[in-house]
């Protein structure tokens, strides 16, 4: 465990290195624990959450942040210009991967709020998800077996670096630039030598992520936090519940 908390620390060190920052944060385990981590090693760091009104993502980062009590700004997206919004990333992105579009219209979002409040640097938890089998379809595969987990580890890794990419081009237009220490090649490389069975257990393994849970509570982040089952931020944010709308 100490090994894991090294390996994401330098992670943090090699790539971010603006002291003063913004961290995209739901409260779930993943963006808090990266949170945490930032605040402990001396960064300034200031919370920032995006949804539409009473979204899951909205009340529970409200929620968490009641215990962490950092610095935390909420955008809430405005219905009537959201589809406005949302044609406008896709021209830059220029995909039909819904996935890309809803991931790149909350950091359209993330990155406005950021602008606002004078933030040039966003740091995200991207990569957990995919190193820790964090996503449902690693149940099916570790009913297959650890290849075939570690082949589904691969494609999803390859997406995420392109998907972040994309949204880097979206965020660029407000000058800011969001990080992910957690695609780092060296932690990439490090975290896929954490066995499975510390990742997930069975296919009826709902909660997941087991090694980065346990880490999260021994470096005090909410048990409430820390045990939450996954809710991905096109869902939480309830973009991917709009953006269907227009489909």
């Amino acid at each position: 465990m100490n090994q894991l908390l090294d390996e994401i620390i330098t992670a943090i060190k090699t790539t971010v290195f603006d002291k003063s920052i913004g961290v995209a944060f739901s409260g779930g385990v993943d963006s808090t624990l990266i949170a945490k981590l930032l605040n402990d090693h001396g960064y300034d760091i200031h919370l920032l959450t995006i949804g539409f009104q009473d979204s899951h993502d909205i009340n529970f980062a409200k929620e968490i942040n009641e215990i962490l009590k950092f610095k935390h700004d909420i955008l809430e997206i405005e219905p009537e210009s959201f589809q406005k919004v949302s044609e406008d990333v896709n021209d830059i992105i220029k995909t039909d991967n819904l996935s890309w579009n809803e991931n790149s219209i909350a950091f359209y979002y993330v990155s406005k709020l950021a602008k606002k409040l004078g933030i040039s640097t966003v740091v995200t938890a991207n990569g957990i998800d995919e190193l820790f089998c964090g996503y449902n379809a690693y149940r099916e595969a570790i009913g297959v077996g650890v290849d075939e987990v570690m082949n589904v580890m691969n494609k999803k890794l390859d997406n995420e670096k392109k998907m972040m990419i994309a949204v880097n081009d979206v965020t660029s237009r407000f000058d800011v630039k969001i990080l992910q220490p957690l695609l780092n090649d060296d932690f990439i490389s490090y975290a896929k030598t954490i066995p499975i069975s510390e990742k997930i257990t069975s296919p009826d393994d709902l909660q997941r992520k087991h090694a980065i849970r346990k880490l999260a509570l021994s470096c005090g982040v909410p048990e409430l936090s820390a045990n939450k089952q996954k809710k991905a931020l096109q869902y939480g944010s309830k973009i991917h519940k709009q953006l269907l709308k227009f489909r």
